[in-house]
């Protein structure tokens, strides 16, 4: 039997109960006027097995901002499209210790993003999605998600507008080295292009069907390219805490400061989360909280 099939609702809403609790712990994201607006005691969750049943608790009527978690799905889409060698001869897969956003650790590296899942490499990416223009690649992304996971995501605009308000002084500085390092050549497309696939935004039930993508055997998608991705997610996923949680969890993850996160069960699943309230590298307190009871008791753990 499927670790999945043994879950009880009772079981189920215990954890939620504990991670609700952990999730006071955790600070809403201030840094865009938008996502202040979260409440912190929203939370939801929904689980998408491989047998196609799913469970859902919580808020599940929330829609949120994917933020860092798309940094996994437009990873997935350059390497559909353009293949590993190309994408990795922009950037690496070494995991981070610095945050998400560090200048100082692109500038050691000599311009080289670390890998896909911190703000260097994303931009970096986010350059060569296909599209003449931020907007055209946005929806051509978007609209390749929504058919291959028939899941619902779409661009919230005035979370977008929030975004372009308060831009990120830490994202232009990154943009401008990598520009003068060579490896970017055009810095507004680029960020243009990063913060509009950073407000796509869906449900926790969306999330959940992106996540499935990766955990289960699909026509769609390369096999190599599935393993490649969870790989990624679980050295890189969770930014410098990546390596503390792959030992605690053994699944691979990403995390959004939106408060979404999807962690991969291969062969099983997916399970998506959703709970605003972050810790100090910005990972979602309660979501983080919620998989871990839930891989421990199930033993979902890729490692056996």
């Amino acid at each position: 039997m499927k670790g999945f099939e043994k879950l009880t609702t009772t079981k189920l809403s215990a954890w939620i109960q504990l991670a609700k609790i952990q999730a006071k712990q955790g600070q809403i994201s201030d840094r865009i006027p938008q996502l202040a607006k979260a409440n912190p005691g929203w939370f939801a969750v929904h689980i998408c097995c491989e047998s196609g049943k799913t469970i859902s608790f919580g808020d599940t009527a929330c829609v949120f901002p994917l933020m860092s978690v798309i940094k996994t799905f437009s990873l997935l889409y350059l390497l559909e499209h353009l293949g590993a060698e190309r994408v990795f001869g922009w950037v690496g897969v070494e995991p981070s210790d610095a945050p998400f956003n560090s200048l100082e650790q692109l500038v050691s590296d000599r311009g080289r993003p670390r890998n896909p899942m911190i703000n260097s490499g994303a931009i970096t990416l986010a350059e060569k999605l296909p599209g003449k223009d931020a907007s055209v690649r946005t929806l051509l992304f978007c609209q390749w998600l929504n058919q291959l996971a028939g899941c619902q995501l779409r661009l919230d605009e005035v979370m977008l507008a929030s975004v372009r308000l308060t831009r990120s002084k830490a994202n232009e500085a990154i943009a401008n080295y990598l520009a003068e390092t060579g490896h970017l050549e055009n810095i507004e497309i680029a960020l243009d292009t990063y913060e509009q696939i950073c407000c796509l935004s869906g449900r926790v039930e969306d999330l959940a069907l992106l996540g499935k993508l990766l955990a289960c055997e699909n026509g769609c998608i390369s096999a190599q390219n599935r393993r490649i991705v969870k790989a990624v997610m679980l050295t890189c996923g969770l930014y410098e805490a990546s390596a503390e949680f792959a030992v605690r969890i053994g699944l691979p993850m990403k995390s959004g400061i939106g408060g979404g996160l999807v962690a991969i069960v291969p062969g099983e699943g997916a399970i998506a989360c959703y709970s605003p309230g972050l810790d100090n590298i910005g990972n979602p307190v309660g979501a983080i909280a919620f998989v871990e009871a839930l891989a421990q008791e199930l033993q979902l753990s890729v490692f056996g």
